[in-house]
């Protein structure tokens, strides 16, 4: 594993290789949602376009996988880089708004995604996802990604599926409030203290 932190700017490169997959990827916490992502996975590239767009984080993304076997090792492997990425261009938090929450709705899925950037990882998800595939990506991936991101980034992650027929929907939901809620957890808050009153996260 190799970790590159660019300066001073809430930036990183991370690249891991594996016996399973070789991923390299790049983010801006403070970009425009500039997204490059190619997995192999069509349906997972989608998400990560939307985790981009709507948080607002640039994603930079090359990632090769085992796909003859599954795509289970690429989307848990990416989200493992995508997390540590975002834990270092964190630094130490400073100044940051810590927490972020949305209910997102999209037709008929409704969605509930709440985080805390509290440094210990945790994934409490409730959901259910009528179709076991969509595109070429199983539908269980999704709490795979969920729970490496989390465990690696360092976040308290709850989501709860509300409403929703058309998986589809409910996992695009999921992506979009993800990304609504890191979008308002990386934001700068109120002055240049730690929000903790242990003075770490």
């Amino acid at each position: 594993m190799v970790f590159y932190k660019l300066g001073f700017e809430r930036k990183s490169n991370f690249i891991r290789k594996t016996s399973e997959t070789e991923i390299n990827i790049s983010i801006n916490l403070d970009g425009r949602g500039k997204v490059e992502a190619s997995t192999g996975i069509g349906f997972f590239d989608h998400m990560l376009d939307l985790l981009g767009k709507h948080s607002g984080i640039d994603i930079m993304l090359e990632a090769r996988g085992d796909l003859a076997v599954d795509a289970h090792h690429t989307v848990e492997d990416v989200a493992i880089c995508m997390g540590k990425a975002l834990k270092e261009s964190l630094g130490e938090k400073k100044g940051i708004t810590r927490y972020g929450h949305i209910i997102l709705p999209m037709d008929e899925a409704l969605v509930l995604v709440a985080l805390d950037l509290s440094g210990r990882g945790y994934l409490g998800l409730e959901a259910t996802f009528p179709a076991s595939r969509v595109g070429n990506m199983d539908s269980e991936l999704v709490e795979e990604f969920l729970r490496s991101l989390a465990m690696n980034g360092g976040i308290t992650l709850h989501v709860r599926v509300l409403a929703g027929r058309n998986t589809h929907h409910i996992i695009e939901a999921i992506f979009k409030g993800l990304a609504r809620a890191l979008k308002m957890a990386v934001a700068h808050g109120a002055g240049e203290e730690v929000p903790s009153t242990k003075g770490v996260l």
